[in-house]
């Protein structure tokens, strides 16, 4: 259920200060990626606060658009309004909504100014439907709704995961299963237990799929192209499986491969630096192995608690305390607010 917050005129402008006082907000100009803001809600860990912010170019003063938004958390009919916002008892060009969403969720909406229907100019992330409308999308924290590939994509890129990171092994893949199964409820429910299904190990994939939505998505481009590659060298390296199903040993040599620069059979016309490709996936995957879980990998912290049992000093105790850096319910830090 969605609800709707009376958040401070300082909250949006200490938030968008950076960005939307330039005086044009376009990709190459701020980071358009942080819109809406997706926060961390002050009572509940649950759950997110979305806002949105509308600019109204048209006047550098106060403004008189009329501005609303439709959307899947509401009513896809009727336009919730949006507040002017204020600036010591002066009006504003900016107009601000707050709402609340659950972890995990997905959401599109369009606004509605003084009449006319538009897509969000300050969120870049768009969902076009089967009648080819298309609409703003937001994500909320632990979302495991593949975005921005396909299942097959997916499962290429665990495939390619298996040499970067140390949670491959058969020992390690051991010590994960059992975190995971050692968690109680309530930290079972904060992982969003069961988003990495497409990832045995801590999340890498996820998160690299939630990445490319925002601040990596100019590289999806890349993924995409060198993806459709590695399949159609699969294939024809192992006609009789599907590419995701082939023996270790095909993506072992790959690596090797792209890691040397020379990848026989590669279409360097179509992507000519599949060194730079790996590069960037390897990136990717240790952010997303090491960061906080609410990005979509590091499920449950078990990346963390793998270092955590890793490195420890004379007296065999861990020099990773990472609980008392995080909020409940993986944490201790009551200070933390996420």
């Amino acid at each position: 259920m969605t609800n709707f917050l009376e958040m401070d005129d300082d909250y949006y402008l200490n938030y968008c200060a950076k960005v939307l006082s330039r005086k044009q907000a376009s990709a190459s100009a701020s980071a358009l990626w942080q819109f809406p803001i997706v926060d961390t809600h002050d009572n509940d860990k649950r759950i997110n606060k979305i806002s949105f912010i509308f600019q109204d170019v048209t006047t550098t003063n106060g403004s008189n658009a009329d501005v609303g938004i439709i959307g899947t958390f509401s009513n896809l009919h009727t336009p919730v309004p949006l507040r002017q916002i204020q600036y010591m008892g002066e009006s504003t060009p900016y107009h601000a909504l707050t709402i609340t969403i659950e972890h995990g969720e997905v959401h599109r909406y369009l606004l509605t100014v003084n009449g006319e229907v538009l897509l969000d100019p300050l969120n870049p992330q768009t969902v076009t439907l089967d009648n080819k409308q298309t609409w703003s999308r937001f994500f909320t924290h632990y979302c495991s709704t593949p975005l921005s590939f396909e299942e097959w994509e997916l499962n290429i890129l665990y495939r390619l995961l298996d040499h970067m990171l140390p949670f491959h092994t058969e020992e390690s893949e051991r010590f994960i299963k059992r975190y995971y199964d050692g968690l109680d409820n309530s930290a079972k429910y904060a992982s969003k237990e069961g988003f990495y299904h497409l990832d045995d190990s801590v999340g890498e994939v996820n998160f690299i799929d939630k990445l490319l939505c925002k601040e990596e998505r100019h590289h999806l481009i890349d993924y995409k192209i060198c993806i459709k590659e590695i399949d159609r060298l699969m294939r024809q390296r192992n006609p009789f499986s599907e590419p995701h199903d082939i023996p270790k040993a095909f993506y072992s040599g790959l690596y090797d491969e792209m890691a040397s620069g020379q990848v026989p059979g590669w279409h360097y016309g179509t992507y000519d630096n599949p060194l730079y490709f790996l590069q960037i996936l390897r990136r990717h995957a240790v952010l997303g192995a090491f960061s906080h879980p609410k990005y979509g990998g590091n499920s449950g912290g078990a990346g963390w608690a793998f270092l955590e049992g890793r490195y420890r000093d004379s007296n065999g105790d861990s020099v990773f305390d990472w609980r008392e850096a995080l909020e409940p319910p993986l944490g201790r830090n009551l200070d933390y607010t996420g």
